[in-house]
């Protein structure tokens, strides 16, 4: 953590460095991820001397929670939909192609 940086964004740091430790992260990657997220938090709320605009604009890390993860270029994977489609108990699941799954849940 940069020097000066304050008690709440220490606790931050150790937060989200543990939470990647428990996800499977390396301690190495973990450390970078949470230096990340922290120090673009702190560019967001004036904390630092100098922010990307990338930094101070678009929703927050704690907002976007972990919408990157099923939501990219193609959206969420077919298992990702079957699944869903089995919790909400869509029936002729199994003969859907992807965009009908899509359609079903309503995405």
């Amino acid at each position: 953590m940069p020097r000066g940086s304050s008690s709440k964004r220490e606790r931050q740091y150790e937060h989200i460095k543990e939470s990647a430790e428990d996800r499977g992260e390396s301690t190495r990657r973990a450390k970078e991820i949470a230096a990340r997220t922290v120090n673009k938090e702190r560019a967001r709320s004036g904390e630092s001397k100098t922010a990307s605009k990338s930094s101070t604009q678009g929703k927050s890390s704690s907002k976007r929670g972990g919408q990157r993860s099923s939501s990219g270029s193609e959206g969420p994977t077919y298992n990702q939909l079957y699944e869903e489609a089995k919790r909400r108990n869509i029936h002729g699941r199994s003969s859907m192609n992807k965009s009908e799954l899509k359609q079903s849940l309503g995405h």
